[in-house]
């Protein structure tokens, strides 16, 4: 491990609090050290007060924060006299402790400081780090591990066995720093936890995190396990209808949808193949701290059932006799360990998701070379419990509020890039949606720059591009509830007369044939949505009120409104909703440029502002009104409705 300090980028911070956010990104750059707000730093500085008092202040990192991006207002100022008292009490529980952390902020409306400050304000340093390293996590988690860190750090650490993090943790820190202190201590290794480092200056406390976790690195190598030869590759692809079998089991045990994401690379396949497999993954995460994102346990295979009925036991086993039952978490694996489909993770957004598999994929790492050293051996089962039902974490979850409507749920958009079709992906993201976003510009596969978007370049015209988007799609995100049908195209004027069958077939094939492919493609998955399918099909005013020189969008949009009936009476019995909406004069999509717009108005004898709201109501229809309508077809709100045709056109005399 080598250190990242650069004097040019750290002239850009100015101050001691600067400083700490310097090195705290530092910190965070690297995930063998964090991994997304695992961690805390702080730093020990003098400010006076309003009525011109100097305080001493503990500035430590906030709750929300994360190391890799925090700034100074992630850094709560705490006055550091309460809490050296507060570390002389003999008890005091965690919401207590939590309530005294705020009470003596200096800024009411800063982040909650870590429940670890009153640890770091027992270190007599300017500057603490705190890591969950890898390397020291995986000699801490071996058979013999204390012995282990003795030989690598002599009496340049304090060690300190594992106790929960909170006021308790905090006290034992204490009293073990003073006891084992030394001229050479530079730091304090938490068995089964991480690892501290101090010092006078923020660089100083940094390069002796990095020579401290190198040390332990050095001990892995030396021992020949550092170097790890991951050489399964996945065989296949993944069969996207029994990832969406797994996501329907797993968010029915959840009782609510999750989103689901497969990782089949070549660490994943081999750890998974491992003749060991089931046993070493079975025996707890890297760091307590993981058991909240990840669960106690990953699922080996696909029986959720049994996996629920293993997580009750459990719960029973460790809750004291007075606790609720009702107060049981949900009890739906985070992590699935499969031959077939890799290293699934669940989560309740694309980013969650994304967030448990970067944490496993670590906790393989580390789980490998402990075997190599001797035999991987996490914390009790009891330990895990403890932290996992901890208070603290139970008020975040109370404090949690009302989820994103579409938290969970997964939305396939076509026509995706731009107009209405940009306008209800956007819709669908901003109510939680995972969003697979599909569209003839290949634009679109870098259009939305975010983690819950899978854009796919796909001509619907083409049933082959069309099977596979919806596969890739589906696999991205472990399944589909919400399917928007709004690729089509608009041709110019043409009289019957003069239409030719090329020109016919050309319409029909995008505005119908696509999407009738789509919906059968897309049944199996809608069938397995944990809420129930929907789907959304974009029709036309031309519909209900056909004009000339239009006779193959108006059929094609009138059979697909047919299609929607039908499916509406056949996927009734299988909870899949289908609605159709009749949209009219939408100006900001790309067929109506500046110079079709001031023709048409021409035309009419009006201003271009007159001819957008020529509509009963004066009003003009925008893409954003008919995906905001769009997400709403999907939600509780039409829970009950299928087969409805909804005009949004600001009211046409002609359709009325």
């Amino acid at each position: 491990m080598k250190s990242l300090w650069d004097d040019n980028e750290a002239k850009q911070y100015e101050g001691d609090l600067g400083l700490r956010v310097y090195t705290s990104r530092l910190l965070g750059r690297d995930t063998s050290l964090v991994l997304h707000g695992g961690g805390n730093t702080s730093v020990k500085i003098k400010q006076t007060n309003l009525v011109g008092e100097e305080e001493d202040l503990l500035c430590v990192k906030g709750s929300g924060w994360d190391l890799e991006s925090i700034d100074v207002p992630g850094f709560p100022a705490v006055k550091l006299d309460h809490l050296i008292k507060l570390a002389k009490l003999e008890s005091l529980s965690d919401p207590q402790m939590v309530n005294e952390l705020r009470a003596h902020m200096t800024n009411a409306g800063a982040p909650t400081p870590s429940v670890e400050a009153i640890l770091h304000a027992t270190l007599p340093y300017k500057y603490v780090d705190h890591t969950h390293a890898d390397a020291v996590v995986t000699v801490t988690n071996t058979p013999n591990g204390l012995d282990k860190i003795k030989q690598i750090y002599g009496d340049t650490v304090v060690i300190v066995p594992y106790i929960m993090p909170g006021f308790d943790l905090a006290r034992l820190c204490a009293i073990e720093f003073e006891r084992q202190r030394n001229d050479h201590t530079i730091g304090m290794v938490l068995m089964n936890h991480g690892i501290f480092s101090f010092g006078d200056t923020a660089r100083e406390s940094y390069e002796r995190m990095v020579r401290l976790v190198g040390m332990a690195e050095d001990y892995i190598q030396e021992h020949g396990t550092w170097t790890l030869d991951y050489d399964s590759p996945a065989q296949g692809t993944v069969d996207p209808l029994a990832l969406a079998q797994l996501r329907r089991d797993i968010s029915k045990a959840a009782g609510f949808p999750l989103v689901l994401r497969s990782q089949r690379d070549a660490k994943a396949m081999s750890f998974i193949n491992r003749s060991d497999m089931a046993k070493i993954s079975q025996q707890g995460p890297a760091t307590p701290d993981h058991v909240i994102r990840t669960k106690r346990l990953p699922l080996v295979g696909r029986d959720v059932k049994k996996y629920v009925a293993d997580y009750k036991t459990y719960f029973e086993q460790y809750a004291p006799q007075a606790r609720d039952p009702k107060t049981m978490l949900d009890p739906a694996p985070r992590v699935i360990l499969d031959r077939e489909l890799g290293m699934v993770t669940a989560g309740k957004s694309a980013k969650e998701a994304k967030i448990v598999a970067d944490i496993y994929d670590h906790t393989m790492d580390i789980i490998v070379r402990a075997e190599l050293l001797g035999g991987w051996q996490a914390l009790s089962a009891k330990d895990l419990f403890d932290m996992e039902y901890w208070d603290l974490e139970q008020a975040k979850l109370r404090k949690g509020g009302k989820p994103p409507l579409f938290q969970g749920e997964v939305a396939l958009v076509t026509g995706a890039a731009s107009g209405i079709g940009r306008a209800c992906v956007e819709s669908m993201l901003a109510r939680g949606a995972a969003v697979i976003a599909l569209d003839v510009d290949p634009g679109i596969e870098t259009l939305f720059d975010r983690s819950d978007v899978t854009g796919i370049q796909c001509d619907v015209a083409d049933e082959s591009q069309l099977k596979a988007a919806l596969k890739q799609g589906a696999s991205s995100f472990g399944g589909l509830d919400m399917l928007v049908l709004n690729a089509g195209v608009f041709p110019g004027g043409c009289r019957i007369d003069s239409l030719s069958s090329e020109e016919w077939r050309r319409v029909m094939n995008i505005n119908l044939d696509a999407n009738l492919i789509l919906m059968r493609e897309a049944y199996p998955y809608l069938k397995l949505a944990p809420k129930g399918g929907r789907v959304v099909a974009m029709g036309s005013k031309n519909f209900l009120a056909p004009g000339p020189g239009a006779v193959a969008y108006s059929a094609s949009k009138a059979a697909l409104t047919q299609i929607t009936r039908v499916a509406a009476l056949e996927w009734g019995v299988d909870n899949i909703r289908i609605n159709t909406l009749h949209p009219d004069c939408v100006f900001d999509t790309g067929i109506w440029t500046d110079e079709v717009l001031a023709a048409r108005a021409r035309h009419y004898g009006l201003t271009v502002d007159e001819y957008k709201t020529k509509n009963v109501l004066k009003t003009e229809v925008t893409s954003h009104d008919v995906a905001e309508l769009t997400a709403e077809l999907c939600g509780p709100l039409f829970a009950k409705t299928t087969a409805a045709q909804l005009p949004i056109d600001g009211g046409n005399e002609r359709v009325i």
